[in-house]
C-alpha cells in the first residue's frame, strides 16, 4: 500500500486491544512514515499522539495478548500458549506430530493465564515464581500495570489444575509474595468489539 511517497506493507493487526493497523518499510524510510502519518493524523477530529513502549505493553496486558520471546517461544507448546487452535493435527508428518496428538489428548501440563496482581509499589515482570502455599505452580512471562483497568497485571504460565479463573495464588515480586487471581482472558473489552471496529 502507498502511504504518502512510501510503499509499506500493512497488517490490519494491533497488540493494543483497539482497531489498528501496522505500517512495515525499510528502516531508512521509519522517519519519513512517521512525518506523513502524523502530518495526516494532524487534520483528524479526534486527538492523535505517539505513545512508547510501555503504554503499548500495558494495553497488550489488558488484552491478555501474548508476544514472542516471552509468551511464544519455542520452550511453551501451542496447547499450553493457547495457540493450538492454529495447529491442523490432521496433516500428516510434521515434526512433533505425536507429541502435539498426546498432548491434545491428555491436555498440557500448563497453560497460560491472566492474573490481577495486588501489587502497591512495584509490579511483577519476568519469572517471578507463583505460589499456592508451599507449593510452585508456575511462573510471571510478562507484568506491568494496566492504566485503563487500574489494576496490576501480568501473564503467567500455571499448571493446568490451578490455571482456571479465580484461583489465588501468589507472586514473588521484588522479593515479597503478593497476592493475585487468576481472571478469565481479556479483562479490557472481552468480547473483541473494539478491535473490530
Amino acid at each position: 500500500m502507498d502511504v504518502d511517497l512510501l510503499r509499506a506493507r500493512v497488517g490490519r493487526l494491533s497488540v493494543t486491544g483497539e482497531l489498528g493497523y501496522e505500517l512495515n518499510v525499510p528502516a531508512t524510510e521509519l522517519a519519513t512514515l512517521y512525518r506523513a502519518v502524523t502530518e495526516a493524523a494532524a487534520g483528524l477530529d479526534a486527538p492523535v499522539a505517539p505513545i512508547g513502549y510501555r503504554a503499548l505493553d500495558s494495553l497488550r496486558l489488558e488484552k491478555s495478548f501474548g508476544i514472542w520471546s516471552r509468551e511464544y517461544t519455542w520452550a511453551y507448546t501451542p496447547a499450553m500458549s493457547g495457540l493450538d487452535r492454529f495447529v491442523a493435527y490432521d496433516k500428516a508428518g510434521f515434526i512433533g506430530r505425536d507429541a502435539a496428538l498426546r498432548e491434545r489428548d491428555t491436555g498440557p501440563a500448563q497453560r497460560l493465564v491472566t492474573l490481577v496482581v495486588e501489587a502497591t509499589d512495584a509490579d511483577a515482570a519476568t519469572f517471578e515464581p507463583v505460589w499456592i502455599g508451599p507449593r510452585r505452580v508456575g511462573f510471571v512471562t510478562s507484568g506491568g500495570y494496566g492504566h485503563s483497568l487500574g489494576e496490576s497485571l501480568a501473564l503467567a504460565y500455571l499448571d493446568a489444575d490451578v490455571a482456571v479463573p479465580d484461583t489465588a495464588v501468589e507472586i514473588h515480586v521484588v522479593g515479597e509474595r503478593i497476592a493475585a487471581q487468576v481472571v478469565p482472558a481479556s479483562p479490557h473489552d472481552p468480547s473483541g468489539a473494539r478491535q473490530r471496529g
